[in-house]
């Protein structure tokens, strides 16, 4: 299933506040790389997940970090980039 986003833009939903927007270049049973990425505390600001998402995709990812794994238990949803809707 992972396998079709594969050098796709994502976004992944963390349980915790944070969400995160990058390149997938791999993955394994416990582990997702993501390169050219944006780690998003929400916390730092005062708009929402979807707010923030949705901004990202019409100004494009605010990279933060070159690289970043992302333990796949703490993942609660995955979606492309470009799936993302504003409606």
């Amino acid at each position: 299933m992972l396998d079709e986003l594969l050098e796709q833009k994502i976004v992944v939903d963390l349980v915790s506040p944070y969400v995160c927007l990058g390149r997938l270049v791999r993955y394994d049973e416990h582990f997702m790389e993501l390169k050219n990425a944006d780690l998003h505390d929400l916390r730092d600001t005062e708009t929402t997940r979807e707010l923030y998402v949705a901004d990202s995709v019409a100004t494009g990812i605010k990279r933060n970090r070159k690289r970043v794994f992302l333990r796949r238990s703490e993942v609660v949803a995955i979606s492309k980039l470009e799936d993302i809707v504003d409606e």
